[in-house]
């Protein structure tokens, strides 16, 4: 009882009132790629990551080794080691996060699993629009958050000090990695209900090297915002599928329509460009 209510004034904590917050390294033996290391986030809002040869074999059905893949949202690079792992250390996987509490995490998980992975972060959001800009978060330790041009308090009631970077994505990669795009398979999204504004900002990427595109239906979209993501994707000439987990035993169900992103009420996709 005690250690529940210790646990409980530091969730309460955490959400009202800003502390930085150290990392622990957990150790994971996968079977094909051996002793993998992980830097969790001490912060009580946020659940370990656990690391498993499922999660990896998910993301390995769409990103070869020696592949260039995108990781969109990194927060401490939970999806973003495992995509990692699955391109390799011949491939380049490229993570963007501007919220600085995260990031620094994030760079610690780069550091580890070097003879396995080639991460490289960048402290930037992807907009349409190069800028600076706002970073809002529901949370004082900023474990998630949104950007804005204005102070809005809908996006959460904790704002950072300073504005962060804003970039378009397109741009950054002719500049900095344009040998290496002929080999993007694959881009994940999550990016606090802004997903749609970031894909339609990527959408000469999508439609020139057709990777795949994982993104999130975010719990707050209305049925008309969930419809425009639906159309969005499908308008690039994807399909789109429903997905229970990161875990190659996952349950998959193809999306329809836009009617089927009212099936749950949060939820992540995939989606793959038709054949020409």
């Amino acid at each position: 009882m005690l250690d529940y209510l210790k646990k409980s004034f530091a969730r309460k904590k955490a959400r009202r009132q800003f502390q930085e917050y150290s990392h622990t390294v957990s150790k994971f033996i996968l079977k094909e790629e051996g002793e993998i290391a992980f830097a969790n986030w001490n912060n009580p809002l946020v659940t370990p990551k656990v690391i498993s040869q499922e999660e990896v074999n998910f993301f390995k059905k769409f990103i070869p080794k020696g592949a260039l893949c995108i990781d969109i949202g990194t927060n401490i690079g939970d999806t973003t080691v495992p995509m990692a792992l699955a391109a390799g250390k011949t491939g380049t996987t490229i993570g963007f996060d501007p919220n600085p509490h995260v990031y620094k995490i994030l760079e610690e998980n780069v550091k580890l699993n070097r003879d396995k992975t080639n991460i490289a972060p960048f402290p930037y959001a992807i907009t349409k629009d190069e800028g600076e800009f706002y970073y809002h978060s529901s949370e004082a330790s900023f474990g998630n958050g949104g950007i804005s041009n204005e102070i809005v308090s809908d996006q959460g009631a904790f704002q950072l000090p300073q504005k962060i970077t804003g970039i378009n994505l397109e741009k950054f990669l002719e500049k900095n990695y344009r040998a290496l795009l002929p080999k993007l398979s694959f881009i994940k999204v999550d990016v606090e209900g802004a997903d749609k504004e970031v894909i339609g900002s990527i959408g000469n990427l999508l439609t020139k090297y057709k990777p795949v595109l994982v993104a999130e239906c975010f719990t707050r979209a209305t049925s008309e915002e969930r419809a425009e993501l639906y159309n969005i994707v499908a308008d690039l000439d994807y399909t789109l599928y429903y997905f229970s987990d990161f875990d190659e035993n996952a349950e998959i169900i193809k999306l329809e329509g836009p009617k089927d992103m009212n099936r749950w009420k949060t939820f992540n996709f995939y989606a793959i460009a038709n054949a020409e």
